[in-house]
């Protein structure tokens, strides 16, 4: 993993918090990392949000990814990600 998908997870994690949620970057054993994204309000709703490049024509772009590989959000925007995320994970009536 490099430091640039790990600083896009911070600020997505930062951006989360702001929201009211519970975010926190792992890192697991093989290193490779991801943000645990929970709902205070509703702990049954959580998620694993990933950061990763993308190969476009002439460059790299970095994305979050929802947990079950689709794309999400370009990362250089983590507080369009966070709002996304916190919708998904509203609870009936939030």
């Amino acid at each position: 993993m490099g430091e640039d998908d790990f600083g896009h997870l911070e600020r997505l994690v930062s951006e989360l918090d702001a929201r009211g949620l519970h975010a926190r970057v792992v890192r697991t054993q093989s290193g490779r990392a991801f943000v645990r994204v929970i709902n205070p309000s509703a702990t049954s709703l959580a998620e694993n949000v990933t950061c990763r490049a993308q190969a476009a024509p002439s460059h790299r772009d970095w994305y979050y990814w929802w947990s079950w590989g689709e794309r999400m959000h370009t990362a250089q925007d983590p507080a369009g990600a966070a709002t996304k995320v916190a919708r998904v994970l509203a609870a009936v009536g939030e």
